[in-house]
């Protein structure tokens, strides 16, 4: 008897836990995804975050919660992805996520709830060869396990761009003169580039490389101008507006098109063709690595220990846009160089929103502003975790960089297009 006693006791005892367990699972309604200190890895954070909409389930994107933290209806799948990524996460019951959202909706707290919706198609425009150097975008989609298609030239000037919500620019140089690299002439990577692009620009009847990226960066514009969302970092910021800029004259040495450049092309550019930038003089040197006097780069007198940039506060419930794009947990984040390292403010445009800047420089970092129906950020610099990427340098290791701010604002980015569209208040 006794030994049947202590049976449907433990019975009893399981049957309890079980109970528990599945009480404490109904009311585990919610994973948050916390972006601030606490957590391990805030880059694949952006990837669990991708990953569900993938799957079809929405995200809410708690703007200034805890660093801008993530948070989804529960599902097993989805704390099980966290755990194999290395991502901190928090099983949160249904009373915890009314309470949050209570906050974060409290018309008297910088905070607010966007939810996004479906995951953006995404593209990557960069050569199919390989260049000595990396693009930091490119690395950490990959390192956050985001998916993007690569496309370059051809796919742009067949008309591909539709087919995405989403474009990175990058080392990039849309004006025809090789990222004005020309001191390096004498080497292979720089003779196979200029071969390649030449071939590209015949194939698709131009009769200039410089010509064919007119045409793509005219593209890019349109692709913009209808609803996509642009994405650019170090030369493909500037280059771009100057390439639409100059649209009706030739700013490339003989050295770059075999003809010389217009003499008068300064007096020629068109600034009401540019999205962020106006009234810039052009470096017409061809040995110069400057496109022009948008760029700081080799005017700047900052020393490294003190090259930061700060991020503006922006509320969340009024400028939910600007908002979303500089969800951090650092408003102040180290500063790094790049072919463009950052924008003169005295050349941006009245309309341009900065995101980003070092007031004691004058310097401009980062950058947002409106197309037509789409919209853009500019983003100055190479890798935000490489100080001074050089021409054949090893990429960055962003194992060692899980929680870096600067490349959060990239990843800001990435899934700002998936955002439910939400009117602006005036």
């Amino acid at each position: 008897m006794r030994r049947m006693s202590m049976t449907i006791s433990f019975k009893h005892y399981i049957l309890a836990l079980c109970f528990v367990l599945s009480a404490f699972a109904s009311k585990a309604a919610s994973i948050l995804l916390p972006m601030d200190e606490t957590q391990k890895d805030h880059l694949k954070s952006y990837g669990i975050a991708f990953w569900t909409l993938k799957n079809g389930e929405e995200v809410d994107w708690l703007l200034n919660y805890r660093g801008g933290s993530f948070m989804m209806k529960y599902d097993k799948s989805i704390e099980d992805e966290c755990k194999i990524r290395g991502v901190s996460y928090e099983v949160v019951a249904d009373a915890k996520v009314n309470q949050i959202i209570t906050e974060v909706t409290d018309p008297s707290v910088n905070m607010d709830l966007v939810k996004l919706e479906k995951a953006p198609r995404m593209a990557v425009y960069a050569p199919k060869t390989s260049m000595p150097w990396d693009d930091a975008v490119t690395m950490v989609l990959k390192y956050a396990e985001i998916p993007y298609d690569l496309i370059y030239d051809e796919e742009v000037l067949r008309g591909d761009l539709p087919k995405y919500d989403w474009l990175h620019l990058h080392h990039e140089d849309f004006t025809g003169q090789y990222s004005k690299f020309y001191t390096y002439r004498f080497e292979a990577w720089y003779a196979n580039d200029v071969k390649a692009q030449e071939a590209m620009a015949k194939k698709l009847g131009f009769d200039k490389v410089s010509k064919m990226k007119l045409a793509v960066a005219q593209h890019i514009r349109d692709f913009c101008g209808n609803g996509g969302f642009l994405f650019a970092m170090c030369s493909g910021t500037d280059t771009f507006d100057i390439a639409l800029a100059a649209a009706n004259t030739d700013i490339c040495e003989s050295m770059f098109d075999g003809d010389a450049a217009d003499p008068n092309a300064q007096s020629k550019l068109d600034f009401g063709a540019t999205f962020a930038f106006q009234n810039f003089q052009l470096d017409m040197n061809p040995l110069s690595h400057r496109f022009s006097n948008i760029d700081v780069t080799f005017t700047r007198q900052v020393d490294r220990a003190n090259d930061f940039f700060t991020l503006f506060d922006f509320s969340a419930k009024w400028d939910v846009v600007p908002s979303m794009l500089t969800q951090n947990h650092d408003k102040v984040i180290k500063g790094f160089m790049g072919l463009t390292t950052a924008f003169n403010e005295r050349y941006i445009k009245p309309g341009v929103t900065i995101m980003g800047e070092m007031k004691t420089g004058n310097e401009a970092r980062y950058i947002h502003g409106e197309y037509g129906k789409g919209q853009w950020t500019f983003y100055g610099g190479h890798d935000p975790e490489d100080y001074q990427h050089g021409v054949g340098d090893p990429p960055t290791d962003l194992k060692l960089h899980p929680n870096s701010p600067g490349y959060r604002l990239i990843l800001n980015n990435v899934l700002f297009p998936a955002a439910k569209k939400k009117k602006q208040k005036t």
